[in-house]
């Protein structure tokens, strides 16, 4: 029989895969992954996620390896390459999972019909566009959304890893993984990110060891000095365990803190069905309006990004977030909140610029994850808070006893107690060796407030 071609995107596992199963119906299968930094364009994976990138395609292969198959790599456009590797190969078919992201939309267009590609659904609950009302139009709010979700769950059961993949006769030639140089030497700025453990093997780890604290997970998920939340998004971004997986691994729970995980799946899952629907999320206002927003420009704005970027504004909580992300990949999704806030309410810089920094340094960069939450934070979303809520990182800190989390990740506050933390968030409180506030938080939300009065007033 003719090998077929499995394409792997965001997909990298072996467990519940339609498309895998579907390949290894159809004959010898050519698992097959594709560096594409082409088609993305600006959209190409970050840094960050290149590290993982590396790990986990190295964990891939030996899940493979383990059932008779291997992992091929090439790199360039993804769909100049298909086509040669199926050329060479002697393929005629190519099963993958289904991609929303712009990108990927327009790879398989130019496929068109010169490679039967067969698409299979798998890295989320429901298809996006499954989603609709009564009248069968998509939602773009999630609260229905959300309820419209749950009338189709529980998903269908996951399924088990095959125990053998078939092999082709003859392989196609690959590239060498550490050619691609994906992880950092000189200087090696991922040394942070040994806490992780990227692969198949690694998200079953992540699941099993946060499921005995899933009933916290409301209680806890807020408060960043404790342990609460799964760790799971690095994860589910590059595919190595399935939503439905985690899904039904919480079946049996029904108290409040696995109702709001389901719905922070949801939440994610929200993301991309905006995403289908308006491909530009990332980089378009969802609300027209915003487009005449006076952004701060220039030289001052630009050295206030920079102080942002590296944790040196002044602001503990922001600070904290900021060098807890660059050291580990990561950052608690309530000091997201408060960080991104920070970066477009009190600095007055546009969106766009905090969401590809996240971008870049976030393991679990994921475009609808990303683009929704920083519309949603910055008020220009399709489904945010108005402009005029502007979030305290002082109340934040307060709220949400945080100085356990700043000590960790500010050395230069290390001393100081929860109140003491708590007064340096105030202009006029120095802390020798850390810096003054780039802004008081009254005058950064009177500027802010100015801003959106002169942009309603329009």
């Amino acid at each position: 029989m003719s090998p077929v071609i499995l394409w792997l995107r965001q997909d990298l596992r072996t467990s519940d895969h339609a498309a895998l199963l579907a390949a290894i119906a159809d004959g010898p299968v050519i698992p097959l992954y594709i560096l594409n930094d082409e088609g993305p364009g600006a959209r190409a994976i970050g840094g960050a996620q290149r590290w993982w990138l590396h790990h986990s395609l190295a964990a891939l292969d030996a899940s493979l390896r383990k059932r008779g198959s291997a992992l091929v790599l090439r790199r360039g456009p993804a769909a100049a390459v298909l086509e040669r590797i199926a050329a060479e190969a002697g393929s005629s078919k190519v099963h993958a999972t289904r991609c929303y992201e712009p990108w990927w939309r327009v790879c398989e267009a130019k496929l068109g019909g010169r490679i039967d590609l067969q698409l299979h659904d798998g890295n989320y609950l429901a298809p996006p566009e499954s989603i609709t009302n009564a009248q069968g139009a998509r939602y773009r709010v999630f609260t229905p959304w959300y309820r419209a979700l749950l009338d189709r769950m529980p998903p269908a059961r996951p399924s088990a890893s095959p125990d053998h993949i078939p092999a082709p006769e003859a392989w196609p030639a690959s590239d060498n993984l550490t050619d691609w140089k994906l992880t950092p030497n000189e200087p090696d700025w991922a040394a942070g990110f040994a806490d992780w453990r990227p692969g198949e093997k690694g998200a079953w780890r992540a699941l099993r060891d946060w499921l005995p604290v899933a009933g916290d997970y409301k209680a806890r998920r807020d408060f960043p000095s404790l342990p609460g939340t799964s760790r799971l998004s690095p994860h589910l971004h590059f595919g190595e365990i399935s939503p439905r997986s985690i899904w039904h691994a919480l079946c049996g729970c029904d108290d409040a803190g696995t109702a709001t995980f389901r719905s922070e799946l949801g939440w994610r899952e929200h993301g991309i069905n905006l995403v289908d629907q308006m491909p530009n999320y990332g980089d378009r206002n969802g609300r027209p309006a915003f487009d005449a927003l006076a952004w701060r420009r220039g030289p001052e704005a630009d050295r206030d990004f920079r102080a942002w970027t590296r944790g040196q504004t002044g602001y503990p909580v922001v600070d904290a977030g900021m060098r807890e992300l660059w050291r580990t990949g990561w950052m608690h999704n309530r000091v997201r909140m408060v960080a991104a806030s920070f970066l477009v309410k009190h600095l007055l810089i546009d969106w766009r610029r905090g969401e590809r920094w996240f971008w870049d340094t976030l393991l679990d960069a994921d475009l609808g994850s990303n683009a929704m939450n920083w519309q949603y934070v910055a008020g220009t979303g399709v489904d945010a808070p108005v402009f005029s809520r502007i979030m305290s990182p002082l109340l934040q800190s307060e709220r949400f006893a945080m100085g356990d989390y700043v000590r960790t990740h500010v050395p230069e506050l290390a001393h100081l107690s929860d109140a003491e933390i708590n007064a340096a968030h105030a202009q006029d409180a120095q802390v020798p060796g850390y810096p003054e506030p780039l802004i008081g938080h009254q005058a950064a939300r009177a500027r802010a407030l100015a801003a959106w009065g002169d942009l309603r007033a329009e």
